[in-house]
């Protein structure tokens, strides 16, 4: 029987990770290229950053999973802001009309994605990265469904 190889045998005999080791309070997140700090507040209503903190309103006994719930909820209100001004933000620069567009959550996609119809999907994560990557990702999704446009002009121009 052939031996396993080390990077196989690091995987499978490593124990699987607790998420309560990073779903807790006091833990490090990331967001917009830097971190944030995660609080449980009880006196909040609604998820609120503070500085460098990120105000959640959950009970202190509350689980990894309802932490991790929050977070991920309030992380993705963020990208949906942040992207949404960038749109509209490069759609006017590019003098066209901002596309449709929606967030994606899966996990082993790129940062965007653009679909047939004009659409565009952008990865909900890149909201953990600078201001600058999202808008120039953005800017430029933007402008791969403009020069795809004008290329399908340009051919209906010279068919007619």
């Amino acid at each position: 029987m052939k031996p396993r190889s080390p990077q196989l045998a690091l995987r499978l005999d490593s124990p699987p990770p607790d998420p309560a080791a990073h779903w807790r309070d006091g833990a490090r997140l990331a967001y917009l290229g830097g971190h944030i700090i995660l609080q449980i507040d009880t006196d909040r209503k609604s998820a609120a950053l503070d500085a460098a903190a990120l105000h959640l309103p959950l009970p202190p006994a509350a689980t990894p999973r309802q932490i991790q719930d929050g977070v991920e909820a309030w992380l993705r209100q963020e990208a949906t802001r942040l992207i949404g001004a960038s749109v509209k933000r490069h759609a006017r620069r590019l003098a066209c009309s901002a596309p449709r567009w929606a967030l994606s959550f899966s996990a082993r996609s790129g940062w965007t994605h653009t679909h047939a119809d004009g659409s565009l999907r952008f990865n909900w994560r890149l909201v953990e990265q600078p201001v600058a990557l999202i808008d120039q990702t953005v800017g430029r999704a933007l402008a791969t469904l403009v020069t795809g446009n004008a290329t399908a002009d340009l051919w209906e121009m010279q068919a007619a």
